[in-house]
């Protein structure tokens, strides 16, 4: 018997790479949520796309699409946000927000959130706006702060590896669009990147992008550094952000020096958890493509560093869109029933 989904969420960006991800973790995370998907930017009262062979309505972003609703999640570009937030400044009571784009971080009521590494009887103000933390530092609090609860760790060093998904439809356009320029020996596209990315390692954006690859790694720096003081383990580690010419997924190259080296096996015993795999030596290591749709994190290639006796190195991958939609459902799973409660 299926059960009767009482609660309407509208998830403004519905259409968005987020959006879809929402969709596809929703039925598990939140059975009892209707989402509404809002957001299509057009004179069109509605646009009709799909998904899975089935047909999904995406409402226009106003006010009236977003009356009713037990929950607004925001996950579309920072136009959409604004323009939702703008929209309901005026209301009596605002529902609860989520937003898993970070681009409501600089309100005053805004809260960094991400429940898979919160501590038991986390709670914030109960008209705050909860802000999921950037995929990139909740991947990397899961893996720290699993390792350093036992075995405590000197220092880190984090090559981290951004997908183009990342920024969104126009970022993976892009990078197909480049891909195929090169090969057809055409123009490219750089709107979105303001740099060849394709077949290409970065470690700046060119200087008209929209978005600069340095912000983004203060980003995770600094939404690391929070997640990490909540659960007591304040060993930071040194950061470096590249973007790769990949599609979808984080890849980690992790450098750890322990104050006493247990050795890679009790390493992966200490990371083993209902969030993190790890991957033997007589596995496959991980990669950016094989995480698609996993929970959590994969580590693997965990091997002793032959120049340095207390140092070991890790091999981490993680689904960014998948961390930040479940991360996010989390969130509203504790919201909804609050409400309810009352």
């Amino acid at each position: 018997m299926n059960r009767m989904k009482s609660d309407v969420v509208a998830i403004v960006g519905g259409d968005s790479l987020l959006g879809r991800e929402i969709r596809d973790v929703a039925d598990s995370l939140l059975p009892q949520a209707q989402l509404k998907l809002v957001g299509a930017d057009s004179d069109e009262s509605a646009v009709l796309t799909e998904q899975g062979g089935e047909a999904v309505v995406i409402t226009q972003l106003d006010e009236e699409n977003l009356r009713g609703a037990k929950a607004v999640v925001f996950a579309g570009s920072a136009a959409s946000t604004r323009k939702a937030l703008d929209m309901m400044a005026e209301w009596e009571k605002r529902p609860p927000l989520v937003d898993l784009t970070q681009n409501l971080e600089d309100q005053p009521q805004a809260r960094l959130r991400a429940p898979m590494v919160e501590p038991e009887g986390f709670q914030v103000e109960p008209d705050a706006i909860h802000v999921v933390a950037h995929p990139a530092s909740i991947a990397l609090a899961l893996f720290f702060e699993r390792l350093h609860r036992r075995y405590p760790l000197r220092q880190s060093v984090v090559q981290i590896f951004e997908p183009a998904s990342e920024r969104g439809k126009r970022g993976l356009n892009e990078l197909q669009q480049q891909t195929i320029g090169l090969l057809s020996f055409q123009t490219l596209s750089k709107e979105v990147f303001d740099e060849q990315v394709s077949f290409n390692m970065l470690s700046r954006y060119g200087a008209d992008a929209p978005q600069s690859l340095q912000d983004i790694e203060l980003r995770i720096d600094r939404h690391l550094t929070t997640l990490l003081s909540r659960t007591g383990k304040t060993t930071l580690p040194s950061l470096r952000l590249s973007q790769a010419p990949v599609f979808h997924g984080y890849t980690f190259s992790i450098w750890a020096q322990f104050q006493s080296n247990p050795g890679p096996q009790a390493l992966n015993e200490a990371l083993a958890s209902a969030l993190i795999e790890v991957r033997s030596g007589e596995e496959d290591p991980p990669t950016n493509v094989g995480v698609a749709g996993h929970s959590g994190i994969i580590v693997g290639s965990v091997e002793q560093d032959r120049n340095n006796a207390s140092a070991v190195w890790f091999w981490a991958v993680a689904d960014n869109l998948r961390l930040v939609a479940e991360n996010g459902m989390l969130v509203l799973q504790k919201l909804l029933s609050v409400e309810a409660v009352q």
